[in-house]
């Protein structure tokens, strides 16, 4: 009965929105506007922004068990800087996988894996949860928002490969249904960084208008 009941509260309703609230009407890019510079820089294709949104919530879900652990015994004075040592432990670990396993991809990323370190999403969460709660909701909220960072790039990187370059994943999509036979000509403004800045923009437009409460007056 104990063990039941401690699994209901693993998966109450509480846990639950942290696991779903950054996903839409809590989205760290859209509604909090952070993490943009990275939507800027890894979107032009799908796989890099895929690659990007795995290595951010592994650094954000792992970052703040390990902060929340450790939130009773770091002097207050010194806690960012135990917040930096630990994300950079963490994306030197990713960076390292990628390199071994993904090396195509890591070229790909280049310099933007290590920026993960000074991304404002982790050390958002950082002090703003995991330094007050438990390890199991910290887990839960570095997934949903690593979840909602991930989801807006695969959204902008999917269209901006799409339309930019029309292939998706490196297959040529618009190729094999006959689009160029027709005249279809690759839009080159979507692969350029502030087309990514517009396909945020109408994103957030579009989940503004679909929310009318996430409109401040």
């Amino acid at each position: 009965m104990s063990e039941q009941v401690k699994k209901e509260s693993m998966f109450s309703p509480k846990n639950i929105k942290l696991l779903t609230d950054p996903i839409g009407k809590d989205n760290p890019i859209t509604v909090q506007v952070l993490g943009i510079c990275s939507a800027l820089a890894v979107t032009a294709k799908l796989e890099p922004a895929i690659v990007m949104s795995i290595s951010v919530i592994f650094v954000l879900a792992m970052g703040n068990v390990i902060i929340s652990l450790l939130r009773n015994t770091i002097p207050q004075r010194i806690r960012i800087i135990v917040q930096l040592v630990v994300i950079a432990a963490l994306v030197i670990i990713v960076d390292q996988i990628l390199k071994a396993y993904a090396y195509e991809v890591s070229k790909q990323l280049s310099v933007f894996v290590g920026l993960i370190i000074t991304n404002c999403i982790i050390m958002g969460r950082f002090e703003a949860f995991s330094m007050a709660n438990k390890p199991w909701p910290s887990f839960l909220d570095g997934i949903g928002n690593g979840l909602g960072y991930g989801l807006i790039l695969v959204i902008v990187a999917f269209f901006r490969e799409l339309l930019g370059s029309g292939t998706i994943l490196g297959l040529e999509v618009f190729k094999s249904i006959g689009l160029y036979e027709i005249g279809y000509v690759n839009n080159g403004l979507m692969i350029l960084p502030p087309m990514a800045l517009i396909v945020v923009g109408i994103i957030i437009w579009v989940q503004r208008s679909r929310n009318p409460e996430l409109i401040k007056d």
